[in-house]
């Protein structure tokens, strides 16, 4: 079975973006965190950081990576 969430850490690689500018698009409602059920951090769903992506390359007008992309980077970022 996949993972399904990823800490703030592993989020804020792929989104080349500070845990702190995480914290305040959770504040704002632009990428909502879940809480992680025993300690209570931010853990983000893959899904959530696809759509993100894909916001944010459909307002910039680019369409530089593939959704299969995307998933091999999320990949790549989830073994390190």
């Amino acid at each position: 079975m996949a993972k399904l969430y990823i800490t703030i850490k592993q989020a804020s690689k792929i989104l080349s973006v500070s845990p702190l500018t995480l914290r305040n698009w959770d504040k704002n409602g632009k990428l909502k965190a879940h809480r992680h059920p025993m300690n209570n951090y931010r853990v983000y769903k893959i899904e959530d950081l696809e759509r993100v992506i894909h916001e944010i390359e459909t307002n910039a007008g680019l369409r530089k990576s593939t959704k299969a992309q995307v998933r091999k980077l999320i990949v790549k970022h989830l073994e390190d």
